[in-house]
């Protein structure tokens, strides 16, 4: 079986899921990770369906699973927030209707922020309210809790607060966990020994709850609670360590999604951006460490 493992693409309204299946495919993908709209805002656009249906048959052709592509929510909800409840509840129920018009079954959320120093318990309780309205309906999408680096009153930095929330989530068949590998080394988890960490969270989570890992290298120390991304060897977690967690036997049917940052160059005052994907993939299939990758980027993508 192929190495299921993709990266965040675009969604843009005339291409639908469509250009982002091209998008992965461009990179060498088997999975993939899109909005499905701006992040920052509610805007969104009908979806077409036959777009949608031009896409599963180029998914089809190129052997491209759909159990493997996730929805990410966009940021603006905060289900902890009292302020901001019903909001957040009713724009991820409309997310949850685009998924299910998509066919995508996975959606990851961040769970929330407690605010205006909030207690946690708060604010867990709130994140759990939220879910189950959100997912009482007919539809066949899954929300995957993201584990989160702890940064500000972030909720789900560890793994027992991510439990809590499972806990009180009445459709367990539809509430899963997204494991980001820089949050959690920000958050404190140490993956120098991934093994360790592996069976904690099946202790004290389960490893069946497990459906998609976010694969980052971290611009911060252990325990920064920070949250800022780097390129794959590049940070502080490493290349080993990273090959580790995409190769783990443990997770070989679970998609591993990039989300690392664009690479920058600097010409003539003016910044152009790169998308790193195809090289990072391409690096980690061959499974060796490419310290002149950056490089390689900005000279491939400037000629």
């Amino acid at each position: 079986m192929d190495l299921i493992i993709g990266s965040h693409v675009s969604f843009k309204n005339d291409t639908g899921l469509l250009g982002s299946v091209e998008e992965s495919l461009s990179y060498k993908s088997t999975a993939f990770m899109f909005y499905t709209g701006a992040p920052q805002n509610t805007n969104r656009k009908e979806i077409n369906d036959n777009i949608t249906l031009e896409a599963y048959k180029l998914m089809k052709e190129n052997n491209i699973d759909l159990n493997n592509i996730i929805v990410h929510a966009p940021y603006i909800v905060n289900l902890c927030n009292s302020n901001n409840f019903d909001f957040s509840v009713n724009f991820l129920i409309q997310e949850c209707e685009r998924c299910n018009t998509l066919g995508v079954n996975k959606m990851v959320l961040h769970p929330g922020s407690a605010v205006n120093g909030m207690d946690r318990d708060i604010a867990i309780k709130n994140i759990v309210d939220g879910l189950n309205i959100i997912l009482d309906n007919d539809y066949n999408v899954k929300i995957l809790l993201e584990t989160m680096a702890g940064k500000g009153n972030e909720v789900g930095k560890t793994f027992e607060e991510i439990k809590k929330i499972i806990d009180g989530v009445k459709f367990k068949d539809k509430i899963g966990v997204c494991l980001d590998t820089c949050h959690i080394n920000d958050a404190g988890y140490n993956l120098n020994d991934f093994d360790k960490i592996l069976e904690e969270f099946d202790k004290k989570i389960g490893l069946s709850y497990l459906g998609c890992i976010h694969v980052n290298d971290s611009k911060n120390e252990l325990g920064s609670h920070k949250d800022r991304h780097e390129n794959i060897g590049y940070g502080t977690i490493g290349f080993d360590n990273l090959i580790n967690v995409i190769y783990n036997e443990k997770l070989k049917d679970i998609p591993k999604i990039l989300e690392t940052p664009y690479v920058t160059e600097t010409d003539d005052s003016k910044e152009r951006v790169y998308p790193p994907y195809k090289y990072e993939i391409e690096m980690i299939r061959n499974k060796k460490f490419d310290n002149n990758l950056i490089d390689k980027i900005r000279k491939n993508n400037s000629n």
